[in-house]
């Protein structure tokens, strides 16, 4: 697979893309299948609905991952407020600009908030 040059994503967002269970490339497909997001891929047909298919079983995985730990009470309701917070403060930092010296304070809060929900 050649890697691509050109990202849609500023560095906070791809921060958050490396410590997920998703690739960039596998992102920029879901949003695409979304129309959330026009992009040229330069791969072939074959192997883009192939991450196509290896990206919708992550979703389906991540799915079934979520409704166990909340089943199983694991995850917990002020866990869920967490998430959605954090996802509402993702989606306003995806559509503003940060400035370069503040990205690493945004990160090191995401990533304390998140530690601090999956302390066991």
């Amino acid at each position: 697979m050649s890697e691509f040059n050109h990202s849609n994503f500023n560095n906070i967002i791809r921060n958050i893309i490396k410590k997920s269970l998703f690739t960039e490339r596998q992102i920029e497909i879901i949003l695409n299948q979304r129309d959330l997001l026009e992009s040229k891929f330069t791969i072939t047909k074959g192997a883009y609905y192939r991450q196509v298919s290896q990206s919708r079983g992550k979703l389906i995985a991540l799915f079934y991952s979520i409704i166990l730990l909340r089943g199983l009470g694991i995850l917990l309701p002020d866990d869920i407020d967490v998430i959605s917070k954090l996802s509402e403060q993702v989606g306003v930092i995806n559509d503003s600009d940060v400035f370069p010296e503040r990205e690493g304070d945004v990160i090191n809060v995401i990533d304390r908030v998140i530690r601090q929900a999956c302390s066991m």
